[in-house]
């Protein structure tokens, strides 16, 4: 055998796996389709949130979390209906993550130098009943550096690994099959892509100019998800959340294909839960793509008016930051795949922050200097060039104004400024006292109660049609792509599973490409925070099952 494992992908879970094979002396090779700019894979890119149970920071704060309010939570988020059969792993997966967050995660990663911005965020709030969707406390934990800086530490020891000599590292090696002998696997074949200079996220080329065959005695595929090939997602698209959209914007880049869950399944692996996936309801088109449709999305605070594209609002509790399914569900019977946010200066400067370790770049370059200026007046420079350059914002002093812009931006002149002033004014009748019926409202109250939200998210409650909190702005919000929650089953080892329920010899999965473990560890919906962790620990859990791997 050439090496004792290949891992096929390099990005985050695959990063870690490759990492843990080697601290335990084990010779391993890890291939990528990009090139080595994009060492790290969508990680980089993230905004670098954990989902952590009871932690230092949440106790500092105030929060009272504990392992079974999270459990409770996640179940309640997951809805697992597939108990014999498709959930039947990532049920398993599930509570041992959650375990894992409350427990040695944090310490596994603090022992690596990674630390953690002191304010928790409240992700998917939820809205419903106490056992249904939604985190009950906030437990967004920022990692301090952002994607980067998650990816950092990773990337670190990988490199210490290929100067000792037990990793060696190819990028712009595209595996396009699996070896095997009997029933195990024992290798990979595929195609050498031409050198690009292609900076990170940007697409290079498939051009083929060589073949390779490397043999190992493990490989581990960690290789992602769909979420840059709109036509695998509209093929998978589930009919509970609607029609496909037409048009979407990608929140990864395009070589997010989905090839690996391809050739894994024509290998005999198992793929299950096709039909669930993420997508973000509050993109917008990035001014500076760096990918083709590059879509932000917007992490927004509670309090914009949220209408459809007709110019109704949602019904609760379809509000900002709430239930990111509930409201694309809603959004695609509509007929339409945008919808508007209205808002104003004061809700902006309060409660706009844009996903992204690029959009972040205070807590991505780790500068206390310019985070202590998020409290000042004005939108972050990141949200404010979008106001400045971004086609999907419309800012004006009147509400008439404002709605003659969002008919011409769209070309479908749907929205009637009566109507929607007569909505508005309706919310803001509710201010008049301190207590009222509209319980986007009450949920906005409730939010400052937390000192987090008061600090730095949640605007305080104001007339959005009251000339001093101006201008207005309605942003014009599309449907961007992101995760994929199904994919290759896999037991608690990360072995993948056919589709007899048997470990295949020789082949384990971790990361997006098993639905962060298990073929769908997040059941239908995310609690968030929990994508860079499920490829953290899955990563983790493969690297060590594959190091402790006797000869079979």
């Amino acid at each position: 055998m050439d090496y004792d494992a290949i891992v096929v992908g390099a990005g985050l879970a695959g990063l870690v796996a490759t990492t843990e094979i080697a601290d335990s002396g084990k010779k391993v090779l890890l291939l990528d389709q990009e090139p080595e700019a994009s060492l790290g894979g969508q990680a980089w890119w993230s905004f670098g949130g954990l989902f952590l149970v009871d932690s230092p920071e949440q106790r500092r704060l105030g929060i009272k979390d504990s392992k079974e309010l999270a459990w409770q939570d996640w179940l309640g988020a997951a809805g697992f209906d597939r108990q014999e059969d498709e959930d039947y792993w990532g049920r398993k997966w599930a509570e041992a993550y959650v375990d894992f967050a409350a427990g040695e995660k944090r310490a596994w990663l603090a022992a690596k130098g990674i630390k953690f911005f002191p304010v928790v965020g409240w992700a998917e709030r939820g809205g419903y009943l106490a056992e249904g969707h939604g985190n009950s406390v906030p437990r967004f934990h920022i990692v301090w550096g952002t994607g980067p800086g998650i990816v950092e530490p990773f990337e670190r020891r990988l490199r210490q690994h290929i100067e000792n000599g037990l990793v060696k590292y190819r990028p712009r090696h595209q595996v396009d099959g699996l070896q095997s002998s009997g029933s195990s696997v024992t290798g990979v074949f595929g195609s050498v892509l031409a050198p690009s200079e292609a900076q990170r996220g940007e697409d290079s080329s498939r051009e083929a100019i060589g073949e390779f065959t490397y043999q190992a005695k493990a490989v581990v595929v960690t290789s992602g998800g769909i979420g840059g090939n709109h036509e695998l997602i509209r093929k998978n698209w589930p009919e509970r959340l609607g029609t496909p959209p037409e048009k979407m914007l990608s929140g990864v880049p395009a070589h997010v294909d989905g090839r690996m869950l391809a050739i894994t399944e024509k290998f005999g692996g198992r793929i299950v839960n096709r039909d669930r996936m993420w997508h973000y309801t509050e993109g917008i088109k990035n001014w500076n793509p760096v990918w083709s449709r590059h879509g932000i999305r917007i992490l927004p605070g509670p309090s914009s008016i949220w209408l459809d594209a007709k110019g109704e609002r949602f019904p609760a509790p379809n509000f900002p930051g709430f239930d990111t399914l509930g409201t694309l569900e809603t959004i695609q019977k509509t007929g339409y795949s945008y919808s508007w946010f209205i808002l104003t200066q004061k809700i902006i400067e309060k409660e706009f922050a844009l996903s992204g370790s690029e959009q972040n770049p205070d807590l991505t370059g780790k500068s206390i200097r310019q985070v202590l200026a998020r409290v000042r007046s004005g939108a972050t420079a990141p949200v404010q060039a979008f106001m400045d350059k971004g086609e999907d914002f419309v800012i004006a002093d009147t509400l008439e104004e404002l709605v003659d812009g969002m008919n011409r931006l769209t070309g479908d002149t749907l929205l009637d400024a009566h109507h929607i002033r007569r909505q508005i004014k309706a919310r803001d009748n509710q201010l008049t006292n301190k207590f009222g019926k509209d319980l986007q409202v009450t949920a906005l109250r409730g939010a400052r109660k937390y000192i987090g939200d008061k600090l730095i998210r949640v605007a305080k409650p104001h007339e959005i049609l009251d000339s001093a909190n101006g201008p207005l702005i309605a942003v014009r919000l599309n449907i961007v792509s992101r995760k994929t929650l199904g994919g290759l089953q896999t037991d608690l080892s990360a072995r993948v599973l056919n589709n007899a329920g048997q470990p295949i010899p020789g082949l384990y999965a971790a990361g997006e490409v098993c639905g962060f473990g298990g073929g769908g560890v997040h059941g239908y919906r995310s609690l968030e925070g929990t994508f860079l962790g499920g490829c953290l620990f899955s990563g983790r859990v493969a690297g060590r099952a594959v190091a402790e791997r006797g000869e079979e």
